[in-house]
């Protein structure tokens, strides 16, 4: 398997792309990121890993411009987060979802381009149930203090919550 493409950032700030011997942009960078390339920025002077500084100061970029998609209320949740004990879960999570929600795009456009059946808005109707039902496994998982996942034990205390509702509505 190929190693990642490997950009060096240098002291005059510019961004040297080592497989092409070129300088490059942030918008070139942004252009990889579109394009699913993967690859990693490193200080040419420390030979340190700055690739996630490099790709908030994209998202910064972007959030100048035109209509941001990070609220301050979101931001601020988020910087909660730092130093919190589910700080690491939380990071996870957010990946997860906009995997999830990545996927969910792709499945929508994918039905919305062969020309269904079904009206757009039944579509979007059931990835809303099928986001509430995992915000409601997430919710579980939290606080039964375990993890979010679909292994045995995860299923075990799907199971025993289950089963404690159901003896809740009998009794």
């Amino acid at each position: 398997m190929d190693s990642p493409r490997l950009l060096k950032k240098y002291p005059n700030r510019r961004l040297y792309d080592t497989r092409i011997s070129s300088y490059i942009t942030l918008e070139d960078v942004r252009q990889l990121v579109l394009e699913g390339e993967e690859f990693e920025v490193r200080d040419a002077r420390t030979d340190q890993d700055i690739t996630r500084i490099v790709l908030l100061q994209i998202i910064a970029e972007r959030e100048e411009e035109g209509q941001p998609m990070l609220t301050a209320n979101a931001l601020q949740l988020m910087i909660r987060f730092y130093g919190d004990p589910l700080h690491g879960f939380m990071s996870r999570y957010i990946e997860r979802s906009l995997q999830l929600f990545l996927e969910q795009q792709h499945s929508l456009r994918k039905q919305l381009g062969g020309l269904i059946s079904n009206s757009p808005f039944a579509l979007l109707n059931q990835i809303a149930e099928r986001n509430l039902e995992l915000w409601k496994s997430f919710q579980q998982g939290v606080l039964k203090g375990g993890t979010l996942g679909s292994g045995p034990a995860a299923k075990k205390a799907r199971t025993k919550t289950a089963k404690g509702a159901a003896r809740k509505t009998r009794a």
